[in-house]
C-alpha cells in the first residue's frame, strides 16, 4: 500500500506529506554529537519498526571544513548505514530547505534532529530546528538532546585533500585574495581615467563588476574582501574631499552602505551559483563515470577482461592503484589473473574482508591504520572477491561522495564478476548437454545395429548345439560358451538401449495395481542362470498389499539387481531378497555376503558408466545401477546402496503404496498368493 500510496503521489506531483506509514529522516551535521543523534534515531525506528534515512547537507558553507571534520562526518554515516539506515549526501546553499525538499519528495512524515548547542543571536538567522518547523508544518519533528560530554577527540591536520572540483586549495584561496586587491586597484586606475567625463557615482559600477568577477572565479571569502576595498578605495579616491576619508557630503554615507550591501549580496549569490555549477558538474562527472564504467564492464565475457577493465578504470577515476584479488577453489584469496602484485597488500585483512562480507583498511573501523582499503566484492548471490585500492591521498577516500562512488563501482565489478562466472557455467551446461545427446544418439544408434549380429550368432549357437551328427562333449560346450557370451553381450546391449531410452524421454510407465510377488518370481526366473553359482533366499512378508507400479520395468529393476550381486560375489555366496511394506511405501533390499562397496562408492556407483572397482574383472559397462535409478525415480521412489553391518552389501529400494481399489464383492476371500521362497 505504501508503495502504491507513493506512486500516486507522485504522478499526481502532490508535495503535501500524507502520513501513510511511519518512516524517519535523521539528520546529520557537522557539529559533534552526530553519532549520538544517529544512535537515538536507530533504537526509535526499532521501537516503532519503521524505516529510517539518514542525510547530510554539503552546503557552501561546510566546504572549509577540514579534514578531520569530514571524517567525523564520514564514520556518522557510515554508523548509520550499519545501523540499517538508507543513507543520503545533498547539496544546496541552505540546509534545511534541502532537508524538507527530501522529506516531501520522499513522503517521510518524522524528521529527526540534534539540538543546536548554542543560540543564534541573530534574529534573520533562527536555529536549524526553527527552520525547519517554518519550511515544513506538515512534517512532524524530534529533538534529540545532548549526549554526555566525553573527552575531546584530536581531529587530525587537514593535508589539503577533498573532493574533486568542490572545495578550494589554499593555495588557490591565497591566489583569490591578491586578486581581489588586484580587482580593486584596475577600476581605482580606470575612474581616475574617466572621473573628468563621469560623475562619482558612476565610478561605483566599476567597483560592483570587479565584485562579480572575483566571485565568479574565487568565491566568497575573496568577493567580500573586494566590496571592503572597494568601497573604501571609492571613499579616498573619488568622495570629496579626494585623498582623505573624510566627507563633506553626508549624502556619500547612504551610497557607501548601499555599495557595500550590494556587493556584499552580488558576492553571495555569484558565490552561490557558482558552487552550485561546480556541484552539478561534479555530479554530471560522477554521473558520466558511472555510466562509462556500466558500460565497459558489460561486454567483457571473461574475468580477464573484467579485472584489466576495473584496474585502469577506477585507478584513472580516483588517481589511485588498485588491485583485484579472487578466491580460488578452495575460498583462499589469490592475485586476479593479469594482475601484478605490486601492492603491499595484506593478504589476511583482504581474506577477513572477503570472508565477512565487510570493507576493512583505511576509513574504515578494522585496521584503519592502513595505507589500503579492502572493499568485498558482493554480489546477489555470493562475496566474488576483494577490491584493493590505495588513493594519492588518503583523505580522498573520506571524502563521502568519493567513497559512495567507489562503493558503487565495486558493486558492479562484483556483478560483472557474477555474470562472467554464469555464463562459464552456462556454456559448460551447454557442452554437457550436447556431449550427452551425441553420446546418446551413438549409444541408440550402437544398439541397434549389434542386436541383429548378436540374436544371429545366439541362434546359430543353438543350431550347432541340435546339429545332426551331435557334437562331440569338447563342442558343446564351446557352443554353449558362444551362447552365454551372446547372451551376455544381447544384455549389454539392451542396457544401453535403455539407458538411451529412459533419457530421451521415450519410456511411459504402464502402471498398474498388480501384486509384488508376481514380478519377484519372473525376475528369478529370469536370472535363473546368472545366479546358478549362488544361494538364493526370498524373504517376501504375507501381507504385502497391491502395488501400483509398470511390471516390465521393475522385473528390470530386480534382475539388474540380482545379477550385480552375482556378479561381484564370490561363487556359493547367499544372496538375500526381502520385501516389506514399511509406513506409505514397500521397502525391497537386495543384500548379499560379498566384500562389499568401496569405501565411499555408495553414491557414485549409480552414476553412468561407473563400476565398482577401476579395474575389474568382470564384464560389464556399468549402467545396471544408472537404469534401476531411472527407472526407480520415474514410479516417485527411491534407491541407496550400503554396505551392511557385518558383511557384503545392500541395495534397497522403495515404491509408494498408494491407496489399492476396492476389491470386487466376493474376491476379498481369497488365499493371498504370496509365499516365502526360497
Amino acid at each position: 500500500i505504501e508503495e502504491d500510496v507513493q506512486s500516486y503521489r507522485t504522478k499526481q506531483a502532490i508535495e503535501r506529506v500524507w502520513k501513510t506509514g511511519a518512516s524517519f529522516l535523521c539528520c546529520i551535521g557537522p557539529q559533534p554529537g552526530g553519532e549520538h543523534v544517529v544512535r537515538s534515531a536507530a533504537r526509535l525506528a526499532t521501537q516503532l519498526n519503521a524505516d529510517w534515512t539518514a542525510v547530510y547537507v554539503e552546503t557552501p558553507a561546510l566546504q572549509r571544513l577540514t579534514s578531520g571534520q569530514r571524517e567525523r562526518i564520514l564514520r556518522t554515516v557510515k554508523l548509520a548505514q550499519d545501523l540499517g539506515a538508507n543513507t543520503a549526501i545533498l547539496s544546496g546553499s541552505d540546509a534545511p530547505s534541502a532537508v524538507v525538499e527530501y522529506a516531501h519528495s520522499h513522503n517521510i512524515s518524522k524528521i529527526i534532529f540534534g539540538r543546536s548547542r548554542s543560540r543564534s543571536l541573530l534574529p534573520w538567522k533562527p536555529l536549524f530546528g526553527r527552520r525547519l518547523a517554518s519550511l515544513a508544518a506538515d512534517v512532524d519533528f524530534v529533538e534529540i538532546g545532548h549526549a554526555e560530554v566525553g573527552p575531546p577527540v584530536a581531529e587530525e591536520a587537514d593535508d589539503g585533500a577533498s573532493a574533486p572540483g568542490l572545495d578550494v586549495k589554499p593555495k588557490q584561496r591565497s591566489l583569490g585574495y591578491f586578486w581581489a586587491v588586484v580587482a580593486c586597484v584596475l577600476p581605482t586606475v580606470t575612474g581616475t581615467l574617466l572621473l573628468s567625463y563621469f560623475d562619482p557615482v558612476n565610478i561605483v559600477m566599476l567597483f560592483l563588476l570587479a565584485v562579480v568577477v572575483i566571485a565568479v572565479m574565487f568565491g566568497r571569502g575573496p568577493a567580500v574582501l573586494t566590496t571592503f576595498l572597494g568601497v573604501a578605495s571609492f571613499d579616498f579616491f573619488f568622495v570629496p574631499p579626494r585623498l582623505s576619508i573624510a566627507v563633506s557630503d553626508i549624502q556619500y554615507l547612504l551610497t557607501f552602505a548601499v555599495m557595500l550591501a550590494v556587493g556584499l549580496i552580488i558576492g553571495q549569490l555569484t558565490a552561490g551559483l557558482r558552487y552550485q555549477a561546480r556541484v552539478a558538474s561534479n555530479r554530471e562527472e560522477r554521473s558520466r563515470a558511472l555510466y562509462e564504467f556500466a558500460r565497459d564492464l558489460s561486454s567483457p565475457l571473461r574475468a580477464e577482461d573484467v579485472v584489466a577493465t576495473t584496474a585502469d578504470f577506477i585507478g584513472r577515476a580516483f588517481r589511485a592503484k588498485v588491485a583485484l584479488l579472487l578466491p580460488d577453489l578452495d575460498g583462499r584469496l589469490v592475485y586476479a589473473p593479469h594482475t601484478s602484485p605490486a601492492l603491499p597488500i595484506d593478504l589476511g585483512t583482504a581474506q577477513w574482508a572477503f570472508d565477512r562480507s565487510q570493507p576493512a583498511g583505511a576509513g574504515t573501523d578494522t585496521l584503519p591504520g592502513s595505507e589500503l582499503l579492502y572493499l568485498p566484492l558482493q554480489a546477489p548471490m555470493r562475496t566474488r572477491g576483494v577490491l584493493a585500492i590505495r588513493p594519492e591521498s588518503r583523505r580522498l577516500l573520506l571524502v563521502p561522495e568519493q567513497r559512495r562512488q567507489l562503493d558503487t563501482f565495486a558493486a558492479l565489478v562484483a556483478i560483472a564478476l557474477e555474470r562472467v562466472h554464469y555464463v562459464e557455467v552456462a556454456q559448460g551446461a551447454l557442452i554437457k548437454m550436447e556431449s550427452e545427446r551425441l553420446r546418446n544418439s551413438l549409444l541408440s544408434a550402437l544398439s541397434h545395429d549389434l542386436r541383429t549380429p548378436l540374436a544371429a550368432l545366439f541362434g546359430l549357437a543353438d543350431s550347432l548345439k541340435l546339429s545332426r551328427p551331435p557334437l562331440s562333449g569338447p563342442q558343446l560346450e564351446t557352443a554353449d560358451a558362444i551362447r552365454e557370451a551372446a547372451r551376455g553381450m544381447s544384455a549389454l546391449v539392451t542396457n544401453l538401449l535403455d539407458m538411451a531410452r529412459i533419457q530421451s524421454g521415450e519410456v511411459k510407465l504402464n502402471r498398474q495395481w498388480q501384486p509384488f510377488e508376481e514380478v519377484v518370481g519372473s525376475a528369478l526366473k529370469l536370472t535363473q542362470t546368472a545366479l546358478a553359482g549362488s544361494r538364493v533366499e526370498v524373504d517376501l512378508d504375507q501381507e504385502l498389499p497391491l502395488v501400483e507400479f509398470d511390471a516390465v520395468l521393475i522385473e528390470r529393476v530386480l534382475c539388474n539387481l540380482l545379477e550385480n550381486a552375482a556378479k561381484y560375489t564370490p561363487a556359493g555366496s547367499t544372496i538375500h531378497l526381502s520385501a516389506v511394506a514399511s509406513g506409505k511405501d514397500l521397502l525391497v533390499s537386495v543384500s548379499d555376503n560379498g566384500p562389499g562397496l568401496p569405501k565411499g562408492q555408495e553414491e557414485a556407483i549409480f552414476e553412468k558408466f561407473t563400476r565398482g572397482e577401476r579395474e575389474w574383472a568382470t564384464s560389464g559397462v556399468g549402467l545396471g545401477l544408472a537404469i534401476c535409478r531411472a527407472i526407480v525415480e520415474a514410479h516417485k521412489g527411491k534407491i541407496w546402496a550400503e554396505n551392511n553391518p557385518d558383511r557384503g552389501a545392500r541395495f534397497t529400494f522403495t515404491l509408494p503404496l498408494g491407496t489399492p481399489p476396492a476389491m470386487p464383492q466376493g474376491m476379498d476371500e481369497q488365499p493371498h498368493v504370496g509365499a516365502p521362497l526360497s
